[in-house]
């Protein structure tokens, strides 16, 4: 059987408003390539927090990197920085319009922590249980692109991707 243990996207950014969106959106379109939607939005709101808070207070800069993993069937989201103070999760005024952030990912999260990093600054992170499917499933409920002929494998091994009567031309689409 072939497997895919382990799936890791990472992208290094300043966390700079505009920047923020751009990053839950790189995160979001992952998701949906790993056929991960039903965790985009806990993911998207969990991202944009922990960005919030290193563009917020962050020192000495506002670098980061945003690293998420499927391993299993748990999804880790992950935010870098280079500031080595650990949060603190507030309790935060009713009409305070901030201070909340820590508090969100808590509860749409499974888990979450902070751990210091070993180049300094620390790791903030957060975990989301991913819907498991076996690799059988995935090859049957996914389309096969690509080649056109049986190849080295003869004519069997292509009736047991989809069946027959199923089989369709290849379409392609350009979003603009």
């Amino acid at each position: 059987m072939i497997s895919e243990p382990s799936r890791h996207c990472a992208v290094e950014l300043k966390a700079l408003p505009s920047r923020i969106g751009q990053v839950r959106r790189i995160i979001s379109a992952q998701l949906r390539y790993w056929h991960l939607d039903p965790l985009i939005d806990q993911a998207a709101l969990g991202v944009t927090e922990l960005l919030t808070n290193v563009h917020r207070h962050a020192q000495p800069d506002k670098s980061c990197t945003v690293e998420i993993e499927l391993l299993l069937d748990r999804l880790t989201v992950s935010v870098h920085d280079h500031d080595p103070r650990l949060p603190t999760v507030c309790d935060a005024d009713q009409s305070a319009t901030s201070g909340r952030g820590l508090a969100m990912i808590a509860a749409v999260s499974e888990s979450w922590g902070v751990r210091p990093s070993d180049d300094a600054g620390k790791v903030i992170w957060f975990t989301l249980s991913a819907p498991s499917f076996t690799t059988t499933a995935a090859l049957h409920s996914l389309p096969v692109y690509g080649s056109t002929t049986d190849g080295p494998f003869g004519s069997d091994v292509a009736g047991l991707m989809e069946p027959t009567a199923a089989r369709t031309r290849a379409r392609s689409a350009v979003v603009g």
